[in-house]
């Protein structure tokens, strides 16, 4: 394209951004050319940028804080490249002298460090790499965050605070101020002329406040303060005071309700609203008197007549106001025995405070409880005022497991409960020798039965105690060993009214016999008790001046037999003994702790557990009747042994599981005198138990020779049914199983029958479990019947239910399914935890029952 002479050549003219190649070749004078130099490739530049960007698009800005504001805004496009954007600002409404912020070059940019509570405003530009700028956006405005606000309101004036009845004082004021705003007022009060310990009380938005609930004839001070949506409080406003009017009177009696022994004593105390002059109350009842009066208390003395009365406080100062409560007298003097009487039908009829109606969670539960040394097996015993220390007191006696006999007081609810008096039986005020515990019953260290801890941890006192009302005696039998080898059963007759030991040169007899026989344990034909293998878990028994004791063994530990023995109740002296297996062995009395039955001719029934049966020598799964003490022995009357015995027997079905009930005479009829019991079983016998009609035992029969036997209506009993107003009520269970059994009632001699239901009249509809509940009943005569069970199956080893609280339950005696309380209902009923085969024991509107640490006290609410 050119023919330079030098080195250098400038190409003009040329388009731009176009590719050029070029080579070169040199030639001289005689024209001679060169070969090409290599080729060389350039571009011509661009052209200069002019096109500006586009405008930014969507511009927003949005307040974050009290100091920020966050913009953003949809990005521009350019022939060549948007490089960045310009941020300008100007602050206030409606301004308009924008100033250039920042450069972001991205589409967002946040605002930071402003001023709260400030409109701003925004417009954004954009550039590019040849600088070229584009249109402004579209301005955007917004206004940054409120700051915190620090300015309290001003303080509320012109409080006025105005009575309006004897419950209620208004209060208003004039509305305070505030930079921001007053959300609402907080006021204050105290109580009392001249008082300072304010309390806030309400928080109203409004400026005014009617405060209600108030006592009558009492003067309050109030003051108020504001706040605001920051939490600043103004100054308080002055003080205002007002006293509410004098109110109606009012009158409160405790306790409301209650139930009360012949001239038992009872406090009342009145209290009083509105009584401004303390004019106090007068007192009247409508049976009875006070041996007291004060102006707001009083000290009630029962009348001696059962049935319900009133104690009243009137006002004195407005007569037109009283309380009243209301009170049951009872002339039941005690529970004295096991399950109530002789005949072991578990019936208190004489209890005219606790009623189907009165027995809920709203007027009853527990009222307090009495901590003691071990387990109670033994059912409580209830005497009525009985002297103690001077003074009269209805008491209640328990016994343990550790050897001690308690007395308490029945209805006080002292806190802590403190005993009338506690007997240590292992100390040598009674008859104790030295290093003498209560028997190791469970573990490697155990010296009693298998091992199994049927009675946990130990053994001292498992039959109920008697008493006998008349000499003010307690009889009882500790269990108790020195050493490992020397055991020690002692009966012993304790002063009712301290815990001493009372006849018998003040000691206790050390129960030691033995009778003529070869069976198991025996020694040259004398077959002696054995203090270490016999259980006296039956209850005791005061029949004609003498105590009947009657004892089984620990889990089945051989050898062991069913003893009765019988002592003077006056000198302790023995009187006769009845071995139910002389030549054979086993057959013990237990009867899950009930104590043997009495007719009023002074005949002893009991039922005899697995063991020897010949008939005339061995009684093993029996039920036995003896005659009344006889030359040192008790002759064996008439007796009842089941077709199945072999098979009770070869099956651990022990007969004896179950109590012996003696029945009201049905009249007429060809039975007149009954009984009726249940064993392991659970077949339920009607026996006659006159002379000669028992039934003895039918061999290869395959039916009993009783009165009625009923098969298959209850699954076991371990205990004993309880009798009342034509009734049988049966708790059975099931050992070791787990299908349990409800509480059932069976009628007795309807129509004049003589005989049972075949089918339970009615029955609880929750289930009960090993081992099983005995039933004991309350009522006034014929009406208000209830049934008091304890629910023991969480009674700890070695059971399957493992160990929890005893559950008290009641129900309507004239249908189980109806039950009308119990003591897991309420957290503040809960029982100590459970003793397999306790009973509970109803005196005088209250319900006592034995647990493993301690006495409960069931009854009517005071309040």
């Amino acid at each position: 394209i050119v023919t330079p002479t030098t080195t250098t050549f400038n190409d003009s003219g040329l388009a731009a951004s176009t590719s050029y190649s070029y080579r070169v070749h040199a030639a001289d004078a005689a024209g001679n050319l060169s070969t090409f130099s290599a080729t060389s490739t350039t571009m011509t530049a661009a052209p200069p940028d002019t096109t500006p960007p586009t405008a930014p698009a969507n511009l927003t800005a949005s307040a974050a804080t009290a100091a920020q504001i966050n913009l953003s805004w949809l990005a521009s496009t350019d022939s060549v490249g948007v490089t960045g954007y310009m941020v300008e600002r100007c602050t206030g409404a409606a301004c308009s002298n924008f100033a250039q912020i920042a450069t972001p070059t991205t589409t967002t940019f946040n605002d930071t460090g402003l001023t709260a509570s400030t409109s701003y405003s925004y417009r954004v530009r954009t550039t590019d790499g040849a600088g070229n700028l584009s249109p402004y956006s579209s301005t955007t405005t917004a206004s940054t965050m409120a700051g915190p606000d620090t300015i309290p309101p001003s303080a509320p004036t012109n409080l006025t605070v105005t009575a309006a009845s004897a419950t209620q004082i208004n209060l208003s004021w004039t509305a305070s101020t505030d930079n921001v705003g007053v959300t609402g007022y907080r006021v204050e009060r105290c109580q009392g002329a001249g008082c300072s310990n304010f309390a806030q009380i309400a928080t109203p938005t409004t400026t005014t406040f009617n405060d209600t609930g108030l006592t009558a004839s009492t003067s309050y001070s109030y003051r108020v303060r504001a706040t605001d949506a920051a939490g600043n409080l103004s100054s308080y406003s002055s003080t205002g005071t007002a006293s509410t009017a004098a109110g109606p009177i009012s009158v409160v009696i405790t306790p409301v309700r209650g139930g009360v022994t012949f001239s038992q004593s009872l406090n009342f105390a009145a209290n009083l609203q509105n009584d401004v002059s303390a004019a106090g109350v007068t007192w009247t009842t409508s049976g009875g008197t006070f041996s007291s009066q004060g102006n707001t208390t009083a000290t009630y003395v029962a009348l001696n007549a059962t049935g319900n009365v009133t104690v009243t406080a009137t006002s004195v100062a407005d007569a037109t106001k009283s309380a009243t409560a209301t009170l049951a007298v009872t002339d039941l003097t005690g529970v004295t025995t096991y399950h109530n009487d002789l005949s072991r039908d578990g019936a208190n009829t004489h209890e005219f405070a606790l009623t189907t109606s009165n027995v809920k969670t709203a007027t009853f539960g527990k009222l307090f409880s009495c901590t003691v040394d071990g387990a109670i097996y033994t059912q409580p015993l209830w005497i009525a005022n009985l002297a103690v220390n001077g003074a009269k007191h209805n008491v209640v006696i328990v016994a343990t497991q550790h050897d001690s006999v308690y007395a308490f007081d029945a209805d006080s609810n002292a806190n802590p409960c403190a005993p009338l008096w506690q007997a240590n039986l292992l100390d040598s005020n009674h008859g104790g020798t030295a290093n003498e515990t209560s028997i190791p019953s469970s573990g490697p260290a155990a010296l009693v039965g298998n091992g199994f801890g049927d009675i946990n941890p130990e053994v001292g006192v498992t039959g109920t105690p008697v008493v006998d009302p008349s000499a003010n005696i307690l009889y009882v039998v500790s269990k108790s060993v020195s050493g490992t080898t020397q055991f020690f059963q002692r009966l012993h007759a304790l002063d009712l009214t301290s815990g001493n030991e009372k006849l018998n040169g003040n000691k206790p007899v050390v129960i030691s016999v033995a009778v003529v026989g070869t069976g198991d344990g025996s020694l040259g034909g004398q077959l002696a008790f054995d203090p270490q293998n016999e259980h006296q878990r039956p209850g005791l028994a005061l029949i004609n001046g003498q105590v009947c004791i009657a004892w089984a063994s620990h889990e089945d530990h051989n050898p062991y037999h069913g003893w009765m023995i019988a002592y003077n109740a006056a000198t302790l002296a023995f009187v006769a003994a009845f071995n139910t297996t002389p030549n054979g062995g086993l057959g013990g009395i237990w009867m899950s702790g009930a104590a043997p039955a009495f007719d009023s001719s002074g005949n002893s029934f009991f039922a005899t557990g697995n063991g020897t049966f010949t008939g005339t020598d061995g009684y093993g799964d029996s039920i036995v009747k003896l005659g009344p003490p006889s030359g040192g022995s008790f002759p064996v009357l008439d007796f009842f042994t089941p077709f199945n015995q072999a098979a009770l027997n070869a099956n651990d079905t022990d007969l004896g599981a179950g109590g012996v009930l003696l029945l009201p005479d049905p009249s007429p009829g060809a039975h007149p005198h009954l009984l009726v019991q249940v064993g392991k079983d659970g077949t339920i016998y009607l026996v006659d138990r006159d002379n000669g009609k028992m039934g003895e035992y039918c061999n290869g029969c395959t039916s009993d020779n009783v009165v009625q036997e009923i098969s298959g209506a209850v699954n076991g009993m371990w205990g004993m049914p309880a009798y009342w107003n034509g009734n049988l009520y049966i708790g059975g269970a099931q050992d070791g199983g787990t299908s349990g059994d409800h509480l059932k009632a069976f009628a007795f001699n309807a129509g004049g029958s003589g005989k049972i239901s075949i089918i339970p009249t009615s029955q609880s509809a929750n289930t009960f479990f090993f081992s099983g509940p005995t039933p004991s009943v309350s009522a006034n005569g014929t009406s208000n019947g209830i049934v008091w069970v304890i629910d023991n199956s969480p009674y700890g080893p070695p059971g399957s239910f493992g160990s929890g609280p005893a559950v008290l339950h009641a129900f309507d005696a004239t249908n189980l399914n109806g039950e009308l309380w119990n003591s897991s209902q309420k957290a503040a009923d809960k029982a100590g935890n459970a003793v397999k085969f306790t009973v509970p024991t109803i005196a005088n509107g209250k319900v006592y029952i034995g647990t493993r640490t301690e006495l409960d006290i069931y009854g009517l609410l005071p309040n």
